[in-house]
């Protein structure tokens, strides 16, 4: 048998969040309360007793400020009111009342990295170059030897990662403005440190009013990468040159713009600045490009940083080669085990780390690494890959329908979808002749971001419940098809469904101190078909076993090995089965023929 690849427990074990729940709610989509289609605050307060009910600790809200919506939100034009969609500060003052009375924490999405190009800042910014604002956005001159506005004057040959160039010009100004996503979302300067004061500001006014933290959109991306000279890559008179386009014409800014020089630095002031003296809150950043190794000082308590990461390398092994994510390639069980090693290692030395499958940006992982094709499989892989993710050390987030195994939209259309990023991609791509159309609906059907964003499936009816089926505005994204058969009211009343399995996972997180503290060990990490792993506390020690597959499985050598010893000692015992998706007896049977049936996904309590 070979030397378990143990990963020792973390310092940060002592906070609150080490045995909670997050669960996401995307606003738009979650619960319309007022019929016009779009899902709103007083919806989002009428459902926190089901919240309550499933157990989550807390609640993170996708962003509901003032926006013009180009990116449904992500593009912030007022960070202190209420968007009228969503509702105004008074619902948002009785929606952390309610939660807070269920005992549900709301941490809201901190968009800092851009602001949209209608915020107050940039108008004022963009109207010259010697206003107050003038340099709270990256501005740059064109390409010497052009005329700003024409192909090619563009600073330099970064592309955008809804499709583009990444530079947008501004006759009046006379200049462009860097844009790592929509032209309309200008990144902010973050080395201006009368912009940094700006935003802390505005985080503590959200503080003060009662939130309990935030979920930091890209803010791995605030720091640039710049020469001795201040200058950006390939931009004017810059030390760094340009790098290669790529077939459609573009590079990209990422290698410059994530996990930049000064981040730790700006992340540090943060704390200092927003955090200090506050207890009970909780800070998790989105950030693309930070490996592990970086990922374990941001979240160590000493650096004062923040609490928890969302990495990404476990959402990209499916996707490889030209066209990025719509790429969608066949996947192999070892580089998820072999990307949750990573995040769990992220623990060694006193960080955590946040662990998740799904989000507004991320298809539904039943759809994606599940089977959707029967509702039996769908059942018990929605099941199994929920306690393959929870049986992890750290904080698990639940994604909205999740726990009820919401599938992708099914959309065969591209007027179907309203996602900007899909419909850009598509026609970059089809353009330049990198996919066909009939590949390029491929890929946006199995990774666009409109998959997990049609409306919460909460019953049968009409609008599944989204809605009242007589609401005079049909929802703004289509209801899944499958509304019938997945819906919560259904799975509430069944001991057997989906819903009640998260339940059931969440408890289990809550009152076993295994599942939360536990140092986690990897076992036959090569194994293409059964992930298995054991977490041990003190004295007590948990096998976790998962067939990820549709076709029967052989416990492989590692993991028999150790049902072996435990046989030796005493049967296999049905008692010690702390949750399965089968029959106790059934999952004992399993275990004792070393044969799982498809989807098999159990916990047995070794010692």
């Amino acid at each position: 048998m070979t030397t378990p690849n143990i990963v020792k427990s973390s310092q940060a074990l002592d906070a609150w969040w080490s045995d909670a729940v997050v669960y996401q709610v995307y606003p738009r989509s979650f619960q319309d309360s007022n019929g016009d289609g779009i899902g709103d605050l007083r919806g989002i307060t009428s459902r926190l007793s089901y919240l309550a009910g499933l157990g989550v600790d807390v609640v993170w809200l996708s962003p509901v400020y003032q926006s013009p919506q180009d990116d449904n939100g992500y593009d912030i034009s007022n960070y202190q009111d209420i968007d009228p969609m969503f509702g105004t500060l008074a619902d948002m003052d009785e929606l952390l009342a309610k939660a807070h009375e269920l005992g549900i924490k709301v941490i809201m999405d901190l968009v800092v990295n851009h602001t949209s190009d209608e915020h107050a800042w940039f108008k004022a910014s963009r109207a010259s170059k010697t206003s107050d604002h003038a340099d709270w956005y990256i501005w740059e001159d064109p390409k010497t030897g052009f005329t700003g506005g024409e192909k090619g004057a563009e600073p330099n040959n970064w592309g955008s990662y809804f499709g583009g160039s990444a530079w947008q010009w501004v006759p009046e100004r006379g200049q462009y403005y860097f844009h790592q996503f929509s032209r309309k979302q200008p990144d902010l300067n973050w080395e201006n440190p009368d912009m940094r004061r700006a935003v802390f500001s505005m985080m503590n006014w959200w503080m003060d009013r009662g939130i309990d933290g935030f979920r930091m959109d890209v803010i791995s991306l605030i720091s640039k990468l710049h020469d001795e000279n201040g200058k950006l890559r390939g931009v004017n008179g810059s030390l760094l040159p340009e790098e290669p386009a790529g077939p459609d014409g573009f590079s990209s800014p990422s290698p410059d713009c994530s996990d930049g020089p000064r981040l730790d630095e700006f992340l540090s002031e943060m704390r200092c600045e927003v955090f200090a003296g506050r207890e009970g809150f909780l800070t998790v950043g989105e950030a693309p490009g930070i490996s592990g190794e970086r990922a374990e000082h941001i979240t160590n308590p000493k650096n004062g940083e923040l609490d928890m990461l969302f990495l990404f390398e476990h959402v990209g092994i499916d996707q490889r080669g030209v066209g990025g994510k719509w790429n969608v390639t066949d996947w192999k069980l070892s580089d998820l085990r072999h990307s949750f090693a990573k995040y769990e290692h992220i623990v060694d030395d006193g960080g955590w780390t946040s662990l998740f499958f799904c989000n507004h940006d991320q298809p539904r992982i039943v759809s994606r690494w599940g089977d959707d094709s029967t509702e039996q499989l769908r059942t018990r892989s929605a099941k199994a890959l929920g306690l393959l993710l929870h049986m992890h050390r750290g904080t698990p987030y639940i994604y909205q329908g999740e726990e009820l195994g919401m599938t992708n939209a099914d959309y065969t259309r591209l007027d179907q979808y309203q996602d900007l990023e899909s419909i850009n991609m598509y026609h970059q791509l089809v353009d330049a002749k990198v996919f066909t159309h009939e590949e390029m609906m491929a890929g946006i059907a199995a990774m666009g971001r409109d998959n997990s964003r049609t409306p919460m499936q909460w019953d049968d009816s009409k609008y599944a419940g989204f809605e009242s089926a007589d609401a005079a505005t049909a929802p703004w994204l289509e209801v899944n098809a499958n509304k019938a058969t997945i819906n919560a009211q259904a799975q509430m009343a069944d001991d057997n469904s989906v819903f009640a399995f998260y339940k059931k996972l969440i408890e289990l997180r809550h009152t076993n101190v295994t599942v939360a503290l536990g140092d986690w060990n990897a076992l036959d990490e090569e194994d293409e078909q059964v992930y298995a792993f054991t977490r041990i506390y003190e004295d007590n020690e948990l096998l976790v076993i998962v067939n990820v597959s549709s076709e029967t499985a052989r416990i492989p050598q590692q993991t028999r090995a150790l049902i072996d010893l435990v046989r030796e000692k005493n049967a296999l015992d049905e008692s010690r089965i702390l949750l399965s998706n089968d029959d106790a007896t059934d999952s004992v049977q399993e275990l004792g023929t070393g044969i799982l049936q498809p989807w098999t996904a159990l916990v047995y309590e070794m010692k």
